[in-house]
């Protein structure tokens, strides 16, 4: 045991060494502020030095002791060290755990997909007997497999839940999550204990999905799968789309939170303030290990304050999937008559997840409807009538059961058993939340009115992650070349700088999300609110690009013949087309059909999540130090559905053509703005310039030998040089025929943005 001037004190032998230098690392960094994890010391050079302060000093004994136990390679039993095959052994990030990582922006490649490059998987679905394939569905529901009996003889509840969980991990502030891609099937969704025995689900659907194929991918059918179920128990929905096609590997994007401990609690629960439930799925009832317990235990009956502080956390939880209350009381309402809870038994009584091994199911048991295979409105009435109290179901674990009810509920395999109602706290908020009793006791006076909602809700809750409602098609003939070629000259004789034109075209197509389809050009949005108020975009200079259009467009629509218009959506982006063939010299690809919403088609509080905090493509705003800023470059990259080589085409680009937010010469490496030229490149990796930091964001750049000053730069833009492979990309640019790879490589990906959000031209 090595003691530490600070109440902390680490115990070596009780983890591995390279574990241990990792968590004293991270002690000496938070404490002294000079040591750095992705600077530690080599093995093969000698321990590093005690720092001088006492604290640092002991901390720094610690990282010194794990270093010394490192190098003794046979200090690790056999049966211990990890595979030396496969891709095992120690990685680049246990050494570096702050190494700025690229793999988001190569996943889900054509060389992972087994299908073929141009399988349209749109097409495939629209060959399927759609009708016999809800047939199909419908059978399952009642075909108790011997291997893993249906409650009641129905697996209706099991499949709502397997849906619910699969799209109610979308979130609105980045659009990722969701069940568009199917991503229950990987790691780490199908090991969270939300979604225990769902693997049982999807092997329930194995015949279904083996039947037809590639013509439904797993994506549809595990939502498709809910709705039929919901169906086949006498319950309305509103429709279902398809046409999610399947990926092959776990989302690396997706921040799932910051737990070192599978299943801690300590960097996601804010005590009813800004916590989030469960994986950000379902709140209150899907909770890991031991936070229902905390819930219940000791409690006659719930008070207030439990019950608030449930409800805050519903509300953050269900807002982040963009559900109101209306909207979170029917889900909970309607999702909870399905069924019944599973296995109210102690924590060690589960077995490994299913990444690791089968697992048993779910803690919590019983349910509170007594027709759990039909729509009836037991959940909203419950909560309502009863009172109820902390109780240890047989199998050792608290839940609520209702105190002066009968036992009126029919056990799931015994139709001669009867039980209490029983609740979780997530039920018990549709009461003691003051809005939520309000919708409850209305949806309980009006069933037709909750049925409707339910339905409506559901359709949200599978849907949301499939991009916005499309804009109606344009209504009068679009323009074609000649006058996309006058169009070009007027906008070329408008005197506003080309620069402005390039920025609001980036501005405009930038803010597309791949995750969830929303965002882009289509549409013309970056003149309406929120959008043309962003401080990222420049409100002043995009007001004057705006208003040059605006005339031009004005202008055409009023002369053009056969009744042909053009709408500013696509005027922002030919103009940027336009300005680039100016500093290119090259031609731009421009297709136009791009049709404006109005104001009035147009969610604000919805697109307000579409707003970059920070934006390294355009050098605004600055990292903190849980997310430095060439990491959210990174994700805004990855959003964009951008490779790590268009990324760097792009900065390349954009930092010479002048289109940082807010005109500075960061990153503008060149004598010759407005060009399309690799000096970027060439610059950045110049060795006669020497960098130093003003304030950890801003450098400048200095002659090695004169002293004068040469440039400035972001965190974003010294990236390109200090990070070994996007330095490796950056050399391409910079070498012998550089100049011609970047125009090429520039004019690919900003069509790419340009058309991100063109479905017409292109499945997502």
């Amino acid at each position: 045991m090595i003691g530490l001037a600070s109440p902390v004190c680490v115990s070596v032998e009780t983890y591995r060494p390279l574990k241990t230098l990792r968590i004293a690392s991270k002690l000496c960094r938070d404490m002294d502020g000079s040591h750095r994890r992705n600077q530690l010391p080599s093995l093969l050079a000698p321990p590093p030095k005690p720092r001088a302060s006492p604290r640092a000093a002991a901390i720094c004994h610690v990282c010194t002791y794990a270093h010394i136990l490192l190098r003794q390679n046979d200090s690790t039993p056999v049966s211990r060290q990890k595979s030396n095959l496969g891709g095992g052994g120690t990685r680049n990030f246990d050494w570096w755990p702050e190494q700025l990582k690229l793999n988001i922006l190569r996943q889900n490649t054509s060389v992972t997909n087994p299908y073929e490059k141009d399988f349209n998987y749109a097409e495939a679905f629209k060959s399927i007997d759609y009708a016999q394939l809800k047939k199909d569905l419908t059978a399952v529901m009642t075909d108790s497999q011997e291997w893993w009996p249906a409650d009641f003889g129905h697996y209706g509840g099991l499949f709502v839940r397997m849906a619910w969980h699969s799209a109610g991990t979308y979130r609105v502030t980045d659009g990722r999550g969701g069940g568009g891609a199917g991503q229950q099937r990987f790691a780490p969704l199908n090991s969270w204990p939300d979604n225990t025995s769902l693997d049982k689900a999807r092997r329930l659907l194995w015949p279904v999905k083996q039947k037809y194929g590639e013509k439904i991918s797993w994506s549809d059918l595990l939502l498709l799968a809910g709705n039929v179920a919901i169906e086949s128990m006498g319950g309305k929905t509103f429709g279902f789309a398809a046409g999610r096609p399947d990926v092959w590997e776990a989302d690396e994007s997706v921040y799932w939170g910051a737990e070192e401990t599978w299943l801690g609690n300590e960097d996601r629960y804010g005590g009813g303030q800004e916590g989030i439930a469960a994986h950000g799925t379902l709140p209150g009832d899907e909770h890991k290990k031991g936070h229902t317990d905390i819930h219940t235990r000791d409690l006659q009956n719930p008070s207030p304050p439990l019950t608030w502080v449930s409800s805050t956390d519903i509300r953050t939880t269900f807002g982040r999937m963009a559900m109101n209350d209306e909207e979170t009381v029917a889900l909970i309402a309607g999702g909870h008559t399905f069924g019944k809870t599973h296995g109210a038994g102690p924590t060690e009584n589960v077995a490994k997840e299913p990444e690791a091994a089968p697992s048993s199911s779910r803690r919590y048991r019983g349910h509170l409807d007594q027709h759990p295979r039909q729509v009836e409105q037991q959940l909203p009435r419950v909560p309502l009538q009863v009172r109820v109290g902390a109780h240890q179901v047989p199998a050792g674990a608290n839940q609520w059961v209702a105190k002066n009810a009968d036992a009126i509920i029919p056990d799931a395999f015994d139709p001669n058993k009867k039980q209490l109602p029983t609740m979780l706290t997530t039920d018990l908020s549709l009461r003691f939340d003051p809005a939520y009793e309000k919708i409850s006791r209305r949806f309980l006076e009006n069933p037709d009115q909750f049925a409707d909602a339910f339905a409506r809700a559901w359709f949200k809750l599978l849907h949301r992650d499939m991009g916005p409602r499309p804009l109606p098609a344009a209504s009068h003939p679009v323009i074609d070349d000649a006058d996309i070629s006058s169009l070009k000259s007027a906008i070329g004789n408008s005197g506003v700088a080309a620069n402005k034109f390039i920025s609001a075209a980036w501005a405009s197509a930038s803010s597309f999300r791949g995750s969830d389809k929303r965002g882009g050009a289509n549409g013309g949005r970056i003149r309406l609110e929120p959008q043309r108020s962003w401080e990222v975009n420049n409100p002043a200079q995009l007001a004057e690009v705006l208003k040059a259009l605006e005339g031009i467009q004005q202008q055409f629509n009023a002369s053009a013949s056969g009744g042909k218009k053009v709408s500013i959506a696509d005027l922002v982006v030919l103009a940027g087309a336009a300005a680039l063939e100016q500093a290119t010299g090259v031609s731009v690809p421009f297709t136009p059909g791009r049709t404006d919403a109005s104001q009035e088609q147009t969610d604000v509080d919805s697109f307000r999540n579409l707003e970059p905090r920070v934006d390294g493509f355009r050098n605004y705003g600055k990292g903190t130090q849980r997310a430095r800023t060439e990491q959210h470059l990174v994700d805004r990259a990855a959003l964009l559905n951008l490779s790590a080589p268009e990324l760097t085409a792009l900065i390349g680009g954009l930092r010479v053509l002048g289109t940082n937010y807010d005109g500075s010469s960061h990153g503008v490496f060149t004598n010759n703005p407005g060009k399309l030229t690799n000096d970027f490149f060439v610059n950045l990796l110049d060795m006669s310039t020497a960098w130093k930091s003003i304030d950890g964001e801003i450098y400048e750049g200095f002659d090695r030998k004169s002293g004068q000053k040469k440039w400035s730069a972001t965190r974003a833009d010294l990236v390109f040089g200090s990070h070994s492979e996007l330095r490796a990309l950056a050399e391409v640019y910079a070498s012998a025929g550089g100049q011609d790879r970047l125009v090429k490589d520039f004019v690919a990906a900003w069509t790419k943005v340009m058309n991100a959000d063109r479905f017409d031209l292109h499945r997502a």
